[in-house]
């Protein structure tokens, strides 16, 4: 088993929509950024990355990129799955946790669910989405951003194959880490 942990912040703007989880939401600011800015998708896509050992959202969509200027993270997110599938990593659950002191995003979660469920190809109870604020405190209470933490935990097909054989070298790959 494998977990990661990833963060996003960025900063409430004029003039740009509000889309966190997918979804957007009515709101007169919205989040900065190269792409669409959704700091839980990003969050959750950093921790996936990182459980597997694979870098994180700017090793592989660089805000220098131009391909990214403006794309939803769900396209993002469809990308990360596929590379989790290639490497052989299962998602046994995500833990998110929304930080904004407005909007209230309780109205939401049921959406930004759906979106990263269907995406993933997870069911809902493999993911837990929170909204919290700050009562007032920091850049995300002063309302000058919005931030998210996300925690997963990843299963290896092939770490659990190599360790339920008991093979003392393993033999399914040439790039397997396990490989003597």
């Amino acid at each position: 088993m494998r977990i990661g942990h990833g963060y996003d912040v960025h900063k409430l703007v004029e003039g740009r929509k509000l889309i966190i989880g997918g979804v957007e939401i009515e709101h007169s600011l919205g989040l900065l950024g190269h792409s669409d800015a959704d700091v839980l998708l990003h969050a959750v896509m950093d921790s996936l990355l990182g459980a597997a050992g694979l870098g994180d959202i700017g090793k592989h969509f660089p805000d220098s990129d131009d391909r990214y200027r403006g794309i939803s993270s769900v396209e993002l997110l469809k990308n990360v799955a596929n590379i989790l599938d290639e490497n052989a990593y299962i998602i046994e659950n995500i833990d998110a946790t929304i930080i904004a002191q407005k909007p209230k995003l309780a109205p939401y979660i049921g959406a930004m669910k759906d979106i990263i469920c269907n995406t993933l190809n997870i069911s809902s109870t493999q993911l837990n989405i929170k909204a919290t604020t700050e009562e007032g405190l920091g850049f995300t209470g002063n309302e000058s951003g919005i931030a998210a933490h996300s925690v997963c935990l990843l299963n290896s097909v092939r770490d659990a194959l190599y360790v339920s054989s008991g093979m003392s070298e393993c033999t399914l790959c040439n790039d397997c880490p396990n490989k003597k």
